[in-house]
């Protein structure tokens, strides 16, 4: 006999295990805010800017062409802000005993479609050092630059700063909350269900007619203790 599920059936359900449902989407809340406040380490961002540009000409052609250069080169820069040649001397200066790779892991190198300026983020437990990694790799970029390109078209627009009151980037508490909330109610639904599923006691007539296959006769309906009682009584009065 094919089984069909109604939605009153599954409201049902949902409403039998609200408990359990409920319960365990307040646990997953609980345990991301612990892990999120407690365990995870804060990683804090700071940017420093560079501008590129050619020396000031004195046609407006020459002016265009040379900022079409310059925006032309800034993919080759980019790429050679987190190369060994500039990170080897930024781990060297600052002496964190870094690898190129983990400072590359922390150094990301954007810019702005048709923008002359390239922004340097990094990301680091210790907002200080961020500061000194995203200012040192600015400074030796900057001079690295005119040896490797045979250019002198980079300055530092602006340099990054350490802030009184620094705000992690990472982690995201109340994201990662609202993601174990999701995760809780839907783990919850699920398990109700399958509690459902498991359950193959016998709950009501139709219960009985689906395992048996025949239709019921008749229902006994349950007699109330004081009915008994009084029953008793009159048959020992009699």
């Amino acid at each position: 006999m094919e089984e069909t599920i109604s939605l009153q059936e599954l409201f049902a359900t949902l409403k039998k295990r609200l408990v359990l449902i409920i319960g365990l989407t307040i646990i997953a809340i609980l345990i991301a805010g612990v892990v999120s406040y407690n365990f995870l380490t804060p990683i804090y961002q700071t940017n420093t800017q560079i501008l590129v540009n050619q020396e000031k000409t004195d046609t407006a052609q020459l002016l265009n062409q040379n900022i079409q250069t310059d925006l032309q080169l800034i993919n080759t820069y980019s790429v050679i802000i987190k190369s060994p040649a500039i990170l080897d001397q930024v781990s060297e200066q600052l002496d964190l005993g870094l690898s190129v790779e983990a400072l590359t892991n922390k150094i990301t190198v954007t810019n702005a479609e048709n923008s002359q300026v390239v922004n340097v983020s990094v990301q680091d437990p210790d907002p200080a050092i961020a500061v000194d990694i995203a200012n040192t790799t600015a400074a030796v970029f900057q001079e690295e630059i005119q040896e490797l390109m045979k250019v002198d078209n980079v300055s530092i627009l602006s340099p990054a700063v350490v802030k009184e009151n620094p705000s992690p980037v990472a982690p995201n508490p109340m994201l990662n909350m609202a993601i174990a909330a999701v995760v809780g109610l839907m783990l919850g639904v699920g398990i109700a269900f399958l509690l459902e599923y498991l359950d193959t006691s016998l709950k009501n007539e139709q219960d009985i007619e689906d395992v048996l296959g025949i239709p019921l006769l008749g229902v006994i309906s349950p007699i109330k203790e004081d009915t008994a009682s009084q029953t008793d009584s009159d048959r020992k009065a009699g």
